[in-house]
């Protein structure tokens, strides 16, 4: 089992932009120190959510800062940057430290995003495929050029080529999954998938079964398949009591869920639909290990043996307390992964 770090850069009622991004660092910092195996890095624009605006950029940082521990995105939305832009990041960062980068590709929401970067709506609600595959293709290829309908472009050599790191001969990639349409483009390019935090055991089971019957019908082998390294998304909080856990984070995670939530605007003016802070919270108590050590250890054991997904991206800020994060994420790793291992 793979328990890694969910950063958010979450800014909580109260805090400054600063704030938020300061304790990301350390989160990670800490998450090294405590024995975990990853540290995942979100991407959001405009809205306190979050409020890193490029995952990669924050990953190169805490590459330069770690020495062990794989950083990924959870992820880079592609459609508000070029694939070959994002292709060319990738590759630095993994020849650069080693293999330790991992990239996470969503496709994001149909956000105001959309047209402050110039990409238009098409690009969220039709050209993911294209983009996917031009992404995959620079990863792969020594050459690449495109011909279609978003991207046309004479054939270059890529520079630098990620398979030259010989212990290491691609980068990892992931995809955000949160249809079936979804999860059959990541199958068909036998990627495996970053699911959602809102999603129960039982949902995630029909989507990894999807995944690998796409996946088989693709070409990939039953040994492949077998093995992908899904990642569920989820929440952990830390105490010797379920209750301290769970009130812990419904005192500070519904306030940063309707300031943060609330914010996100449509480029098109779609109405959109929120969900009730509070209600969202208890959901996510629920679902992800909150509460004593075992109950925790147990939650995950359970999550890997009902869906096959063995990877866990653990979000650890909902105190919204850079101190009570620390400590959450020391808890992490002395208390629970010697439980799960």
């Amino acid at each position: 089992m793979r328990v890694g770090a969910f950063v958010l850069a979450a800014q909580f009622p109260g805090q400054g932009h600063g704030e938020a991004l300061y304790r990301a660092v350390r989160a990670a910092e800490v998450a090294e120190e405590a024995g975990l195996d990853a540290v995942w890095l979100a991407e959001h624009h405009f809205v306190p959510y979050g409020v890193c605006p490029s995952a990669v950029t924050l990953a190169a940082l805490l590459l330069g800062r770690t020495r062990r521990i794989r950083v990924g995105t959870a992820v880079s939305v592609l459609p508000t940057t070029h694939p070959v832009t994002l292709g060319e990041q990738t590759a630095l960062l993994h020849i650069t430290s080693g293999g330790r980068f991992t990239l996470g590709v969503g496709r994001g929401g149909p956000w105001v995003d959309l047209e402050v970067f110039n990409s238009g709506l098409q690009a969220y609600e039709e050209a993911f495929p294209e983009s996917l595959e031009l992404l995959m293709r620079w990863l792969r290829e020594p050459r690449v050029g495109a011909s279609g309908e978003r991207f046309s472009f004479r054939e270059v050599p890529v520079v630098p080529r990620p398979d030259e790191l010989l212990d290491h001969p691609g980068p990892p990639v992931l995809v955000a999954c949160t249809s079936p349409a979804g999860v059959r483009l990541a199958a068909r390019h036998g990627l495996p998938m970053l699911l959602g935090m809102h999603s129960a055991d039982e949902e995630k089971a029909e989507m990894v079964a999807l995944w690998r019957k796409c996946a088989l019908e693709a070409g990939s082998s039953p040994e492949e398949v077998a093995a992908a390294p899904h990642v569920a998304a989820g929440v952990v909080q830390i105490a010797d009591r379920r209750q301290e856990a769970a009130e812990t984070l419904l005192k500070a995670m519904p306030g940063w869920f309707h300031q943060g939530l609330g914010a996100h605007v449509t480029v098109d003016g779609r109405a959109r639909r929120m969900r009730d802070p509070l209600e969202y919270t208890e959901l996510l108590c629920t679902l992800h290990p909150v509460g004593p050590p075992r109950l925790c250890a147990d939650r995950l054991a359970a999550t890997a043996e009902r869906t096959g997904v063995r990877g866990f991206a653990l979000l650890a800020e909902g105190s919204g307390d850079l101190a009570a994060t620390e400590e959450n994420l020391r808890r992490l790793g002395s208390e629970v992964l010697p439980l799960v291992r």
